[in-house]
């Protein structure tokens, strides 16, 4: 099933009760079209947005660290605690190192939680299909808020990152961010081989939210 993760960054938009409201309406678009929908709010709103919805909520980073002296690092067990489903790892806006991003996806693991990591190229996707994540997702960092879907600047990015994670770890599965922001730009990221999207800006900065996230997800 296609999935849609709308990553609310740290957008005054979808901060405390706004995000509570946003995610409610991911929630509704995501029943009326049967489409899986995940949101990703900034980590001190993931409880009440857990307690508020029933589609998967993510946080937008965790760390590869355990219980102990780590200020300031955000646990994969904390973050089940709260209700999240999975982390986003390695945003482009919160770069990790390698063994990082591999600690990271460990820990969720060991805690239940699913994992996206974040990747820029074709060589960054295969190596980290190779940590076995359950998604990595495409997004060349000059077209992240541009409204330039990667679909369309950059098609062969996306297929052959698709071609690489199949090759290396088929249980990957891919997305696609950047840039989305349409309906026609979700259903060229499916048609280049993708299995859902990863966007931001293009829903939750529209002035209507609700429309903008019905004519995404209308053609798929």
């Amino acid at each position: 099933m296609t999935i849609i993760v709308l990553n609310y960054k740290t957008y005054s938009e979808a901060t405390g009760e706004a995000a509570i409201k946003l995610s409610k309406i991911c929630q509704d678009v995501s029943q009326e079209y049967g489409v899986a929908m995940a949101v990703a709010p900034q980590v001190v709103d993931i409880r009440a947005i857990s307690a508020a919805v029933d589609i998967p909520v993510f946080a937008q980073h965790v760390d590869g660290v355990g219980f102990g002296g780590f200020t300031g690092h955000v646990t994969a067990a904390a973050l089940k605690a709260a209700g999240a489903a999975g982390s986003i790892i390695n945003h482009s806006e919160n770069r990790l190192r390698l063994a990082e991003i591999d600690a990271s996806v460990v820990a969720c693991r060991a805690a239940g939680l699913k994992t996206i990591v974040c990747t820029n190229n074709v060589a960054t996707t295969g190596a980290a299909a190779a940590l076995k994540p359950d998604y990595v997702a495409v997004e060349p960092p000059e077209l992240i808020g541009s409204g330039i879907p990667v679909s369309k600047a950059d098609p062969e990015v996306v297929r052959r990152s698709v071609e690489a994670v199949k090759r290396i770890e088929p249980s990957v599965a891919v997305l696609c961010g950047a840039g989305i922001t349409h309906g026609e730009d979700l259903r060229a990221a499916l048609d280049l081989g993708s299995e859902g999207v990863l966007l931001a800006s293009g829903i939750v900065k529209a002035a209507d939210q609700r429309k903008a996230l019905e004519d995404l997800v209308a053609g798929v």
